[in-house]
């Protein structure tokens, strides 16, 4: 790809950009959120249409049209959101829409998908059942079937966007099995990951992105983590992990949760301090994130209780929370946190619209002002506050989320894998603005899978295993080892 440009109404997205990638090759494509990777790819891949620029494919000039046509010419995609439908087997989400080109006769017969699916997951050495459901399945499982997905198309270019973020260091292990399988086979495959530490682990080399123009390109065996930084965002960023506890221990008790009970949490209790970041660590399922679904209403509690500067609440739903000064940003921002065909100043005011309406109506203009307010103090990159959201980068959209909830004033914050997918730029500011909300007198409680994160941001850390709080940390004796030991055992200590 070279000389590739991309406009949308009002944003710039690709400027003379290029990419290369050889047979049997692992080549990343990293850069900060925005910075044109999907976009590059989702014109590689025929979703987008270049504005100019050409693609060279096994040595001829290609015009992509539509993903039909990139797939059909063995060029595909795994997106970060997983396109299966949960509904139906491995086998047919597999074939689907493709069944006449495996019929041996006019119909096509589960029996002859499911032979098929099982020989592609037999050469990726893979122990799949064809006939199950995909609703049944893993996160890891379904990204593996995404893969298998691909090869039915027999696909010599493979585009993984975060593939692994969602996926445990064991899955993680396992799909760079299957990938270094596929390398040996001559796929090229392009690796999108925020994980830098991954991609010294598998890649061959790594392009560099930035505000939608080329940056650089580098071997893996060059370079390293401080140069790929400093090429993605344009400046050194140093995160050390956190030493001490920056609340006094006087501090007020904001939030008390007793003998939390519910499917999947069992008997948790613990206490968030004013101006506390309490963090939550835990491996996938051990009920991190359903404690805090718990607490803001979102499900039901079968036992426990919660209290509210020392005042016994009953939360029973999301607006019962909200009204207590409780916000929850979920991990899956765009199913929970954003409406995301509407603009960004509809975003920031929907949770509190009756501060905006005057008379009835809406005061566009007090909307418009607190809008810009926030946008200014949270740094967020958008043309202008009637952008649709589902435009915005990874980064500001989360930005939009944290406006959204300091527009409401709330006082406690629950912060669910605040910065999955996000870069490592998005996540310094991100890291920089939960620390200011912090010694604004605001409480924390966030949720991450990022065992550094964890330790560079929290007072305590709070570890889970299978629905049970195993171990309360003070940030002063916590270390990765601790944690993993305490998040790997139920065994209370």
């Amino acid at each position: 790809m070279s000389g590739i440009e991309k406009s949308f109404p009002g944003v710039k997205a690709l400027s003379d950009c290029r990419f290369d990638l050889n047979s049997g090759e692992v080549h990343a494509l990293i850069g900060e959120n925005g910075a044109g990777k999907s976009t590059m790819m989702k014109i590689l891949t025929g979703v987008y249409t270049k504005d100019s620029g050409r693609i060279l494919f096994e040595g001829k000039e290609i015009e992509i049209h539509g993903p039909k046509q990139a797939q059909d010419m063995g060029i595909c995609i795994i997106h970060q959101e997983l396109n299966l439908m949960p509904h139906l087997t491995v086998a047919q989400n597999m074939y689907i829409g493709r069944e006449s080109e495996n019929a041996k006769k006019f119909f096509i017969t589960d029996r002859e998908i499911n032979e098929g699916a099982a020989k592609i997951f037999e050469s990726m050495h893979l122990k799949l059942d064809p006939r199950t459901k995909v609703s049944d399945l893993t996160v890891a499982k379904q990204q593996m079937v995404e893969i298998a997905k691909a090869l039915t198309f027999h696909s010599k270019i493979l585009v993984m966007d975060e593939p692994t973020a969602a996926l445990t260091e064991t899955e993680i292990d396992e799909l760079f099995n299957i990938i270094r399988d596929l390398q040996k086979r001559g796929v090229g495959i392009v690796y999108i990951s925020h994980r830098m530490e991954e991609l010294f682990r598998i890649s061959d080399r790594v392009t560099v992105m930035r505000d939608g123009e080329y940056v650089g390109t580098r071997l893996m065996a060059e370079t390293d983590m401080d140069e790929i930084i400093h090429m993605m965002v344009g400046r050194t960023i140093y995160e050390e992990p956190k030493t001490h506890s920056n609340v006094p221990d006087d501090a007020p008790t904001v939030l008390k949760a007793t003998g939390l009970v519910s499917k999947d949490v069992k008997n948790v209790s613990f206490e968030l301090k004013k101006g506390e970041i309490l963090g939550f660590a835990g491996l996938m399922g051990a009920g991190r994130t359903e404690t805090a679904r718990l607490i803001f209403g979102a499900d039901p509690m079968e036992s426990g209780e919660v209290e509210i500067n020392g005042r016994k609440v009953q939360i029973k739903s999301p607006q019962d929370a909200v009204n207590h000064g409780i916000a929850y940003l979920s991990e899956d921002r765009k199913r929970y946190g954003l409406a995301t065909g509407l603009p960004v100043a509809t975003n920031v005011t929907l949770s509190c619209l009756e501060k905006f309406l005057s008379g009835g109506m809406l005061n566009f203009k007090k909307e418009a002002d607190v809008t810009n307010e926030y946008i200014g103090k949270l740094d967020i990159k958008t043309p202008s506050i009637s952008q649709l959201v589902k435009f915005l980068s990874g980064g500001n959209q989360q930005k939009v989320v944290i406006a959204k909830w300091l527009a409401h004033d709330c006082d406690i914050m629950i912060f669910d894998e605040p910065t999955r997918g996000i870069d490592v730029g998005a996540k310094s500011e991100i890291y920089k603005l939960m620390n200011e909300l912090a010694k604004m007198g605001k409480s924390i409680i966030m949720i991450s899978s990022e065992l550094p994160e964890l330790l560079r941001m929290s007072d305590r850390i709070m570890v889970m295993c299978e629905g049970v709080l195993t171990g309360r940390l003070n940030i002063e004796e916590a270390n990765q080892q601790t944690i993993m030991k305490y998040a790997t055992t139920r065994e209370v200590r």
